[in-house]
């Protein structure tokens, strides 16, 4: 696993199962690796907000939170971490645009280089 940047292991994984049920089979490019990058760029207290929010859903289930700002915020994350193409270095997957055939031109000559979130 990539090293984390701002949480730990158990959050981490918490984190994977909030991105999987929001985004179903998301956990295969590790989602939780590119939001602990965003998180770790994030102020404190915000990043101590998304992570009560994750816990939030974590704890009392997607459903239940369908609607609350906490759902719109961590659901915008979790999209973001799975269709952006992110896979996580030395994960074997293949990414969200393979799964949508989203093959244009342009997204094929692409160079995805997600160092910019201090991932290699």
């Amino acid at each position: 696993m990539t090293d984390l940047q701002a949480i730990d292991a158990e959050t981490a994984r918490m984190v994977a199962g909030v991105c999987d049920a929001i985004v179903p089979g998301s956990a295969r490019v590790q989602p939780e690796i590119y939001i602990d990058a965003k998180l770790a760029r994030m102020p404190e207290g915000m990043r101590a907000a998304a992570l009560a929010a994750f816990a939030t859903l974590a704890e009392g289930g997607i459903a239940a939170a369908a609607g609350t700002p906490d759902f719109l915020w961590i659901r915008a994350l979790a999209i973001e971490a799975f269709y952006s193409d992110f896979v996580a270095p030395g994960v074997e997957a293949s990414g969200a645009w393979d799964e949508i055939d989203f093959n244009t031109p342009l997204a094929t000559r692409l160079a995805k280089d997600w160092s910019y979130l201090g991932i290699a």
